[in-house]
């Protein structure tokens, strides 16, 4: 995976996380790497430059990952909703994991992390992304990572009105 061209935005409060962050994406040859220690930096980043990935801590200070997330994706004035988010977090408890995917990360990463899991994740957002869905609370990467052969509407969940027959 050729990484020279493709440039990342870390959002981390701790200046060493971000370090380390920047170590590994260095590592895979990324050359644009931009840091932001909070989501009113990191979004005038975004908006100020040609960046491809972001990596968003979950617990930042007075507005977090989430929150991040959300104003991407949701916002009107929003520099780029296709931006490929991968959240790296120290929470892996399911509800985090379910409140991130429904706040529209594309991948997540649980630390400590390693070398190897951001590869993986990079190359899931790179190579292998997932389409974006819109839904009235919705916008973001399809939440299902593969199809259901019997699956016969436009809605994804099993109370929703036109879904599968079993």
């Amino acid at each position: 995976m050729a990484l020279e061209n493709v440039s990342a935005l870390i959002l981390d409060d701790n200046a060493h996380m971000r370090g380390l962050v920047r170590v590994i994406l260095a590592s895979f040859g990324m050359r644009q790497i931009e840091e932001a220690p909070d989501c009113n930096t990191a979004v005038g980043v975004i908006a100020g430059g040609d960046i491809d990935i972001a990596f968003v801590d979950f617990k930042l200070g007075a507005l977090d990952g989430i929150d991040f997330c959300k104003r991407i994706r949701l916002d009107p004035d929003s520099p780029n909703r296709y931006l490929p988010i991968i959240m790296i977090t120290a929470y892996s408890e399911r509800r985090r994991v379910i409140d991130a995917i429904n706040a529209g990360v594309d991948e997540f990463l649980v630390k400590p992390i390693r070398a190897v899991d951001v590869a993986n994740r990079v190359n899931a957002v790179v190579e292998r992304r997932r389409p974006f869905i819109q839904t009235p609370g919705y916008f973001g990467p399809e939440r299902r990572r593969r199809a259901d052969p019997r699956f016969k509407g436009p809605w994804r969940r099993a109370d929703d009105p036109g879904t599968i027959d079993i």
